[in-house]
């Protein structure tokens, strides 16, 4: 088993066909497909849900699976010319059915190892304006912390959300997770699990830890990884 992640310039109306019916392939466990947002930008904004940037997160039998759908796939060779990142799972916290299969860790890692986390959750929607109540402050808290090289969201309406971030250590996305961080705000993150633990925001919900293996591709010009 493997995972990636792309991101991928495409026409809006082929964005909007891929996250009502998301590709199917030989190989393909599970594919969330979803619209780029940019992090902390204003609930009601453009920038919340962009359609000509879409992100999908892949769970495959092997890379050669990959490989096949990059080639072979209509979708895929859109995506092939973008930028994605082939990863090792590591740990997950949290779950959702989609990738039921996940064991809780699943190997281990260094402290000051770079680091790949990926949450995926189906929000209440009820809960949405408590969910950008104190979502967005740790949006913005992450978009800018030193500690990341890279840091996106993405929305599949109704209800399902994703963040991608890229970390240069695991020490650092650590500190980012509990406090520790000497950033400003730093507190957000742990004020907003305190209040997902009061009262859940989401369904289900995982955040899930991965080893990145490898880069392909450029993203606006430049590579992701440290």
């Amino acid at each position: 088993m493997m995972h990636s992640f792309h991101l991928a310039l495409l026409p809006p109306a082929l964005t909007l066909r891929t996250l009502r019916r998301g590709p199917r392939a030989a190989g393909l466990r599970h594919a969330e497909c979803l619209a780029l947002m940019r992090l902390g930008s204003p609930a009601l904004s453009v920038e919340r849900m962009q359609l000509r940037r879409l992100a999908m997160f892949a769970e495959w039998d092997d890379e050669s699976a990959l490989d096949r759908f990059l080639a072979d796939d209509d979708l895929g060779r859109r995506l092939d010319g973008g930028w994605h990142v082939r990863l090792q799972y590591l740990r997950r916290y949290g779950g959702v059915a989609a990738l039921a299969g996940l064991p809780v860790q699943a190997g281990r890692w260094d402290p000051e190892e770079p680091i790949v986390a990926v949450t995926l959750a189906r929000l209440k929607l009820l809960e949405l304006p408590r969910f950008l109540k104190w979502g967005r402050p740790v949006e913005r808290l992450v978009a800018r912390h030193p500690g990341t090289t890279f840091a996106t969201a993405a929305v599949r309406p109704p209800h399902t959300f994703s963040t991608f971030t890229i970390w240069r250590s695991v020490r650092e996305m650590s500190d980012m997770v509990y406090g520790r961080s000497a950033v400003p705000e730093a507190h957000t993150h742990t004020v907003a699990m305190a209040e997902q633990h009061r009262r859940d925001f989401h369904h289900e919900s995982a955040f899930m830890r991965f080893r990145p293996l490898s880069e392909h591709g450029t993203w606006e010009g430049r590579s992701l990884l440290p």
